[in-house]
């Protein structure tokens, strides 16, 4: 299946244009103790309003007839450490990017320079060993990796052994409890980054949205690295998303486009939620149970066509996914509604507060 991309009209928008200031000591090394005791920025297109609340009165905010629509994806431990083959001194660091066959990876490589063509590497005491097969984009490397398939059954097995969860380059902190970098209802494994609107949700919060009669319905995004590039451009519009897989299944599509017709409304748990959302939606808002890559760019003048609010995390300045949200509202009203976050110490970043737009 061919990457979706969304077809916009050029624009002046400048990648300055969504830049804000932030003090370095606003942005969250640690997750909360308590998942749903982060705060909650809501603010309400109708009227303009702002409010200041805490997670867990998001049920406040949703509508009996609503549907909550999250991205089960699971975050696999995709960092490794190594050596080149034979050379115990030349060091290597791998950050798995993006599952090509069963044992084929698409990956970062730390020094390229090792990675040549044909080049292997040993990680985990020689638990696992790559060999690199190709050099794609950017410079990625293609790795295929072999290991004990009697002692290991898959990958995700050994990666589970040896690798380390591969955190945003601005936590700089060792996270104590890999389990707070998921979401309670991850499922399907191949993301190397979090989704990370959904880590405020606990099982109860979410016991307490489906009691309100709202419906919950998964889909799937493996966020990859490109949620942490630059934008390089100076121009909006120059800028070409990395594409990720996604996937909508039949029974989630049903119920949203029920509810929807019904008259509930499409709320998003986070960034990725809301381009699968709107990859999958036919012009009309339909959503269609697909799977395939979105290189999906949502930014000011995209026509929403799927979702009517959206819940998310305080972005990074010219980040990709803070033009995304002043697409959803406007531009000014949510770099006004940043700064007051950050005037008020809200924490930012994929451990800090989150935002409810509707």
């Amino acid at each position: 299946m061919e990457p979706i991309r969304n077809a916009l009209t050029k624009t002046d928008l400048k990648t300055s244009d969504f830049y804000y200031d932030l003090p370095e000591e606003l942005i969250a090394q640690h997750p909360l103790a308590q998942r749903d005791a982060s705060r909650l920025l809501v603010l309400n297109r109708a009227d303009g309003s702002l409010a200041h609340r805490h997670f867990y009165d998001i049920v406040d905010y949703l509508k009996e007839g609503d549907v909550l629509v999250i991205n089960d994806s699971k975050v696999i431990p995709a960092r490794l450490y190594g050596h080149a083959e034979g050379r115990p001194e030349a060091k290597v660091e791998l950050l798995l990017l993006r599952q090509r066959d069963l044992d084929t990876w698409e990956c970062l490589v730390k020094p390229g320079k090792r990675a040549r063509l044909g080049a292997g590497m040993v990680f985990g005491d020689g638990i696992l060993h790559g060999t690199v097969t190709d050099i794609v984009e950017e410079g990625n490397r293609l790795i295929h990796f072999t290991y004990d398939k009697e002692r290991f059954a898959n990958i995700y097995a050994v990666l589970h052994r040896i690798g380390l969860m591969p955190l945003p380059p601005y936590i700089t902190a060792q996270l104590q409890d890999n389990d707070r970098y998921q979401t309670v209802y991850a499922r399907e494994e191949g993301s190397a980054a979090a989704p990370t609107a959904g880590l405020h949700f606990t099982p109860e919060l979410l016991r307490r949205v489906r009691d309100k009669g709202v419906a919950i319905a998964p889909v799937m995004l493996h966020v990859g690295l490109g949620t942490f590039r630059p934008v390089k451009a100076d121009r909006v519009d120059q800028h070409v998303m990395h594409t990720e897989f996604f996937s909508v299944p039949e029974e989630s599509a049903r119920i949203i486009n029920e509810r929807r017709a019904a008259g509930g409304r499409v709320v998003a748990v986070g960034t990725t939620s809301c381009r699968t959302l709107e990859s999958a939606a036919d012009e009309s808002g339909k959503i269609h149970p697909v799977s395939g890559d979105t290189g999906i760019f949502i930014y000011p003048g995209y026509r929403f066509k799927a979702v009517d609010a959206l819940i998310t995390n305080f972005h990074l300045p010219e980040s990709t996914l803070v033009m995304l949200v002043s697409a959803f509202y406007n531009r000014d009203a949510v770099l006004d509604a940043y700064r007051i976050a950050v005037e008020e110490k809200y924490r930012f970043f994929s451990f800090g507060d989150a935002m409810f737009i509707e």
